[in-house]
């Protein structure tokens, strides 16, 4: 009878400390997450010295809480998974120092995870039944990819942002119109008082590369309406701005994503990262999945934002395929998908 295999995993790489016991790649026993939002919402966005020295105030602590929750000790464990990149370099550091001290101390291999592969493995944590090949969108504060999974641990980015994230744009949208940080869960709340349809916010299209995106536009579109508004005195309806923006980022999210499915023969859609925990988002990914017969995917919003589950349901299949890291396994904060 093949052995369960225990993996505890740490996430570090930009303002939540976290760790979770995972088994075998989709079953976790312990989920913990310290975040530090209200810590960095009173700058407007995170600050990576703080975020640092607070990752080395939590890490044990989380740790010891999410190995009393799966009511396991070091002993139980098979292995140790890390993000070791992309992220903060302070903030990974903490982690894979801690990682590599663990695997160490208690004689268990030590792997690396990438942590947008973490993204794309928190598919299959409740999505059972989901197995690669499949395209997944992976959209959050630093990302915007479109990645063909081809096998676990095999992928190739067909799409990409050429500016802004789409994350990083509605933190700046959030912020000039004062909505403050995180910004993606309150202009998520703010549209839905609002008329998608009241400004027609521009869509970018990139010459001869359908399957990438650039929403600096858009933002700079956004402030010229707020700037129009204030110089002619015209009231700033804020609902509005907000629900026309996310149209426009949902609207090309979408479009790109069913194109570049049907154009790779993909059967199967996936989404990831911190905007895929946005409601309209979700909606209509569904809706377009459905109308083009695509089975959708998608994680829990719990899951979609930063989390340690996901880095461990990565490192069961990078653990899989044999890869195990060294103990001078470093940072890589511009760490490519696919590099090892």
């Amino acid at each position: 009878m093949k052995k369960d295999m225990l993996l505890l995993a740490i996430e570090t790489s930009c303002d939540e400390t976290a760790a979770a016991v995972v088994r075998n790649g989709r079953e976790v026993l312990s989920n913990v997450i310290s975040s530090q939002i209200d810590l960095h919402k009173l700058y407007g966005g995170v600050v990576p010295e703080i975020a640092s020295r607070k990752h080395i105030e939590k890490i044990n602590q989380v740790i010891e809480e999410a190995l009393e929750t799966a009511q396991m000790e070091l002993k139980d464990l098979d292995a140790i998974g890390v993000t070791y990149g992309p992220g903060l370099v302070g903030a990974l550091l903490v982690g894979v120092a801690e990682a590599k001290a663990i695997s160490y101390a208690a004689g268990k291999p030590l792997v690396g995870v990438h942590h947008i592969e973490g993204h794309i493995s928190a598919n299959y944590i409740e999505n059972k039944d989901l197995e690669p090949p499949f395209l997944c969108l992976i959209v959050s504060g630093g990302h915007t990819h479109l990645v063909l999974v081809k096998e676990y641990g095999e992928y190739q980015i067909i799409g990409k942002t050429r500016d802004d994230a789409a994350g990083e744009a509605f933190d700046k949208v959030a912020r000039a119109i004062g909505l403050g940080y995180p910004g993606g869960p309150k202009i998520d709340k703010l549209s839905k008082e609002g008329n998608k349809n009241a400004i027609a916010f521009p869509r970018a299209n990139i010459e001869g590369s359908p399957y990438d995106f650039s929403f600096s536009g858009l933002k700079s579109a956004v402030l010229n309406h707020i700037n129009y508004c204030e110089m002619k005195n015209i009231d700033i309806n804020k609902a509005d701005i907000a629900a026309s923006f996310q149209e426009a980022v949902i609207d090309v999210l979408v479009t790109r994503t069913i194109l570049s499915a049907k154009d790779q023969g993909m059967k199967k859609v996936a989404i990831a990262g911190g905007v895929a925990a946005n409601s309209s988002l979700r909606q209509a990914m569904m809706q377009a999945c459905e109308k083009e017969g695509l089975q959708f995917y998608y994680p829990s919003p719990i899951f979609c934002t930063d989390n340690a589950a996901m880095i461990g349901a990565a490192a069961y299949y990078e653990y899989q395929k044999g890869i195990r890291h060294g103990l001078d396994l470093n940072a890589i904060p511009n760490l490519k998908l696919g590099e090892r």
